[in-house]
Order: structure tokens, then sequence, then C-alpha cells
């Protein structure tokens, strides 16, 4: 799996893109349960050509989850669950897997009890995603800095 984490307007997709030009883009929708969405990535349903899928929409699908969970430790599991069926997939079909997300934990602490859960969740979010990459990157003025890269076995 592959993470690139930036900024509003920091240039993510055009690193991406940079990076993995046939990549196959797709969103989770807001109101989805990512494990069910991710379901689709069942074997036979013709992935395998594509190489790499790009998995974006994690700002909105958070946003919506604060809406119908009121537990972060449920909705962090939940998180868990779908990295875990995106390393799943990746493997299973010899995607490369990749995920953008946006970088909200600079700045000014919002004063919103909401706002707060969604910068922390974000964060909890990109730390696991992290802590699972094969290769991380930081996209900042449309430069993409490498930040970790775990070397395949064998190397």
């Amino acid at each position: 799996m592959q993470l690139f984490i930036g900024g509003a307007c920091a240039g993510k997709r055009e690193a991406v893109v940079r990076h993995f030009p046939a990549a196959c883009w797709q969103r989770i929708p807001p109101r989805a349960d990512p494990v069910d969405w991710l379901a689709v990535l069942e074997p036979g349903v013709g992935l395998e050509p594509v190489g790499a899928l790009v998995v974006t929409g994690w700002s909105a699908w958070l946003e919506a989850a604060l809406d119908r969970e009121p537990d972060d430790d449920r909705l962090r599991h939940e998180l868990a669950a779908a990295l875990a069926v995106i390393l799943e997939a990746e493997r299973d079909h010899g995607l490369t897997m990749i995920l953008v997300l946006a970088e909200m934990g600079r700045g000014i602490v919002p004063m919103g009890h909401r706002d707060r859960r969604l910068r922390d969740l974000a964060g909890w979010l990109a730390q696991d995603a992290a802590s699972l990459a094969e290769q991380v990157w930081y996209v900042r003025h449309g430069l993409a800095q490498p930040l970790r890269q775990v070397k395949p076995p064998g190397d």
C-alpha cells in the first residue's frame, strides 16, 4: 500500500498521477461502510489488469461518520477494518493500493468538539495507514517527499 498525504490543494492528485499514471481512481461514498464498499474488490471482478487503485474520499467519509457514530473508538475500529480489507485486496489481486489522505493536524486546534473529533480521527487514520504502508509520501507545494519506504523482502 502507498500513502500520499498533504494539505488541501497541496498537489496530492498530481503526485499520484506522476508516480502511478495508469492507476484507476475510486472514491469512497461519504455514507458508505468502507468495508462493504471495498467488498467490490472480491476476486473475479476484473481488477487484475488495473495494476494500481487509488482510494480517495476519506475526509468526506469521516465527516459523515461523525454524524452516525458518537464513539471514536468504534470509528477507529471501522477504519482499521477498512485498511485490513485494502491490504487483503492488494495481496489477493496483485494490486498496488494507493490511499490519498488530507492532512488536517496542522494549524490552530478548532474550538468545536465535532471539528476536533474530525481532526483526531483523520490523524488516527493517517497514523494507522502510515504504519501499514510500504511507502509514505508527504506532498506540499506540489513536491512529494518520501517519508517512509519499506524495502521488499530480499532487498
